[in-house]
């Protein structure tokens, strides 16, 4: 093993480069999240990188993806995280690897467990002990998993980031990136190259770096690229120039307009930074949409859509964009490119409209849906407190007496987290409560009425505020300012049953077709001979989300926009039997219910755009 000690990935502080092998070496990377693609899908993505001309890949790793509860750990199928590593080895393609622990990657709770928030009182990416002995626990179970795959021992990993953009979070503690650093070393050895990524702000860079994890910044092709190295240099007068984040496009928020940045702004200002002799990555190459997206905070909760579209070079369904193009065309002036042709777009097919029939009332399913019954408690209990991480729960009381003129119902500001669907009696759909939103309803009944109020995770922040986004009621709801009491709360499975095969494989239940409310309605549908990509449409449907052969697809919230389609990845769907189509409606479904697959993409409200760092 001769060949594989002679390795080294090293920084050359006096002619201000990387070296690899003892020679003078310049990344071009992109950002690629095996998290957010299928498998099936994986050597296509990395494939159309390494054509375009880039010689490194970046990799996330959200350790929530991987240790969904405490001390379970997933790496197999779409999680096994081994195997996407080695197939960038295998095209060629260097790795650059952010393990975190945090992320940001606008994931949910920027890729940490929500089980941490079981303790209420920790205190996240600090020395807290509580953390750090979650955090060790994690890293003594991946890292051994990434050590092998370090460019010294023969693999393709030239460097580690430790933590991600730390100087943005308020905590400021110099001995928690302390104790990263220690734990890295260990488990990794003293050779690895370990870095940090901040924004290009001073501020930023004195509590986000430490001696001893090189310095790199990030920043998108709307800023000044000599004064944005002019911050990393103040912070490492010698080494190379490295921007770990250069923004291709941006992300969207439900209720905001489709982001959009120019291919050739992008261009420019990665002929700027290649010119300087700079390395760059590029945030995001090609990113899917999975139930995973987080939420910013800025002023209010911006929960961010399904699609992680971004405007990225490749898009959603992995095809090459002009902006790809463009990037090609740039890197070919600095580096030679690999011969052959780009691959061409994956096919899609418009599968056209489907019909579907309401199954089922949510509040009619309880029994499949929360197996152990309810949990009974005098005022509401948050997600975490029954130790549910995503999802819905089921708040549950009774009118206390007798309201014959409409009274109101409120919640104390910003204690719905996220959104609440209220239901009287199981039949009258009242309206929501809204986390930034309407915390009021005027409602009426009867004494003994059934109270229900449906409360979604629309995901945890990410970026931005201390977040601790604990979910659920955080407060009591009152009734003309009269807490009310007695509560029934239903944790629900619902992702887990519908993965099982319900509603498809059980039967047929009788519902109450025109009523509003939170309900399930299924449909199947065939391809041709072959499975391909394809996008689906929700015609007047109000908000909700969509499985089909019990993947979850993520959100759809058409009149909010701007995303209009959900990805299809051909990849989950079956040749030669149906599709089980799962829908849960949670406001109101159109009185003949209908899915469109499409074969493109529609995002309304296009917003020409080129974002600012984060602020």
């Amino acid at each position: 093993c001769a060949a594989a000690s002679a390795r080294s990935f090293q920084i050359d502080f006096e002619r201000d480069c990387f070296r690899k092998d003892g020679a003078p070496f310049r990344y071009v990377s992109g950002s690629v999240h095996y998290a957010r693609v299928p498998r099936p899908a994986w050597r296509d993505r990395l494939l159309r990188l390494y054509m375009a001309g880039l010689n490194a890949v970046q990799v996330y790793v959200p350790w929530n993806y991987h240790e969904p509860q405490p001390g379970v750990y997933e790496f197999t199928g779409d999680r096994d995280v081994e195997a996407f590593l080695d197939l960038a080895a295998e095209l060629g393609l260097l790795v650059i690897l952010r393990p975190g622990p945090y992320i940001c990657a606008e994931w949910e709770m920027g890729g940490l467990p929500a089980w941490l928030l079981w303790k209420a009182d920790i205190i996240l990416r600090s020395s807290d002990p509580a953390y750090l002995a979650a955090v060790d626990a994690w890293l003594h179970v991946l890292l051994p998993k990434i050590k092998p795959r370090l460019y010294q021992h023969g693999g393709n990993i030239i460097s580690v980031q430790v933590e991600n953009e730390y100087g943005s979070y308020y905590a400021c503690d110099l001995s928690y990136l302390q104790h990263l650093l220690g734990t890295f070393r260990a488990l990794l050895g003293p050779e690895v190259l370990l870095f940090t990524t901040d924004g290009a702000q001073m501020e930023e860079l004195r509590c986000g770096t430490l001696q001893g994890l090189y310095a790199t910044i990030d920043f998108g092709p709307d800023s000044n690229v000599t004064e944005a190295f002019g911050a990393q240099r103040h912070i490492e007068p010698r080494g190379p120039l490295v921007n770990s984040e250069y923004y291709t496009g941006w992300l969207d928020y439900w209720g905001g307009p489709h982001a959009s940045t120019s291919a050739t702004l992008v261009a420019q200002g990665l002929t700027s930074m290649l010119q300087l002799g700079a390395n760059v990555n590029m945030l995001s190459l090609q990113l899917l949409s999975l139930p995973w997206p987080g939420a910013d905070f800025k002023d209010q909760y911006k929960p961010v859509t399904t699609s992680y579209d971004y405007d990225a070079p490749l898009s959603e369904a992995g095809d090459p964009t002009e902006k790809l193009f463009a990037i090609r065309t740039v890197i070919s002036k600095f580096q030679p490119l690999p011969v052959g042709p780009m691959p061409p777009p994956t096919p899609k097919y418009a599968y056209g409209w489907v019909a579907l029939h309401k199954y089922a009332d949510l509040l009619d399913v309880l029994d499949v849906l929360s197996p152990s019954g309810p949990i009974q408690s005098q005022f509401p209990l948050i997600f975490e407190a029954v130790k549910q991480a995503h999802g819905f729960m089921l708040y549950r009381t009774q009118l206390p007496r007798d309201i014959l003129t409409p009274a109101t119902l409120s919640a104390p500001p910003r204690s719905v987290c996220d959104r609440g669907y209220v239901m009287l009696q199981k039949v009258r759909y009242q309206g929501t409560l809204e986390r930034d939103g309407q915390t009021e309803l005027r409602v009426k009944g009867k004494a003994g009425d059934t109270l229900d109020v449906l409360l979604e995770n629309m995901g945890r922040i990410s970026f931005g505020a201390n977040f601790s986004d604990f979910k659920g009621l955080l407060g009591n709801l009152s009734l003309d300012s009269r807490p009310l009491s007695k509560w029934l709360i239903y944790p629900l499975a619902i992702d887990a049953a519908i993965q099982q095969g319900w509603p498809h494989a059980a039967l047929p239940k009788s519902s109450c077709r025109g009523r509003a409310g939170p309900a399930f309605y299924t449909g199947t549908f065939e391809t041709p001979d072959i499975a391909w990509d394809t996008f689906v449409k929700f015609p007047g449907w109000s908000k909700g989300q969509l499985w089909i052969n019990g993947f979850n697809l993520g959100r759809y919230w058409p009149h909010q926009g701007p995303q209009q389609t959900l990805f299809v990845p051909g990849s989950i769907l079956h040749v030669g039997c149906p599709n089980n189509i799962t829908v849960l409606e949670l406001e109101g479904a159109p009185p003949n219910p209908f899915l469109l697959f499409l074969d493109q993409p529609l995002f309304n409200r296009t917003l020409s755009h080129s974002p600012l760092d984060k602020e």
